[in-house]
């Protein structure tokens, strides 16, 4: 995969935005495919709503959100908030890419795919309104909170400017599917226990550990009164999809 952005593209565009966004969506022609069938991916019309790529194997959608700088940070800036919400909770939702890039040396840092299913209500943030003197005047944009996005929901074509096979997303994309197939509710339960054991510092952590996040989640789910329970519940299954080990006594590692 050739990391490098080709400027002579967007030769004939003025507006700095446009000309990244041409950049970024031809690298991505040329450069990714489908993570979940491994196909070239195909581009749509342009100006289209919702999506701009698609995989005319498996039918999925994708689009893409390009930031500039080295640094993937918590939060992505994006458009309409009224509008992402309706993205977000259709039935043809896409899936998302996000590319950060060196604007000096013009090279993809970081490129991957959050699948559909991560996505929430709860991550996308309303921004105040636009001011009366504004020339969009009332218009709400949102944000992107990425840091509720647990790390496995997160499938890295690029990382810190270092490539990954396809062999290697392909596996990183089937491990996570598992959830597409879960109710919303136990969804969001796997979900927040994942980010859970994300924050846990260290390789093999306890159920002591876990159960650290018992008020966390109590806030989270008001109507469960019985949060370890669920906890446990939740690592026996991560267990079984081969996304955590168990180790014996409360002791579990993280699989990589």
């Amino acid at each position: 995969m050739n990391i490098n952005l080709n400027t002579n593209i967007a030769a004939n565009y003025r507006s700095n935005t446009q000309k990244i966004r041409v950049i970024t969506e031809y690298w991505v022609k040329q450069n990714g495919y489908c993570p979940n069938c491994g196909n070239k991916l195909l581009s749509f019309a342009n100006n289209r709503p919702v999506s701009d790529f698609f995989c005319d194997n498996c039918k999925e959608e994708f689009e893409l959100k390009s930031k500039k700088g080295a640094e993937i940070g918590m939060k992505i800036v994006d458009g309409a908030y009224s509008s992402m919400l309706n993205r977000i909770t259709s039935e043809r939702n896409p899936h998302f890419f996000f590319l950060t890039y060196d604007k000096t040396k013009m090279t993809v840092v970081n490129f991957f795919i959050i699948p559909n299913f991560y996505f929430t209500p709860e991550i996308i943030e309303k921004r105040n309104p636009l001011t009366p003197t504004a020339k969009r005047s009332g218009w709400i944009g949102c944000n992107i909170n990425l840091s509720l996005i647990p790390e496995m929901g997160k499938v890295f074509y690029v990382k810190n400017s270092i490539t990954f096979s396809k062999y290697e997303v392909l596996h990183d994309w089937e491990k996570t599917q598992f959830l597409k197939t879960e109710e919303r509710e136990s969804r969001g339960w796997i979900i927040d226990i994942l980010n859970c054991i994300d924050k846990i510092d260290k390789e093999i952590f306890s159920l002591q550990d876990i159960y650290k996040f018992e008020s966390h989640l109590k806030l989270k789910h008001p109507n469960n009164n019985f949060i370890k329970d669920k906890i446990r519940q939740q690592l026996q299954l991560l267990r079984d999809k081969g996304i955590i080990e168990f180790l014996g006594k409360g002791k579990y590692r993280k699989v990589h």
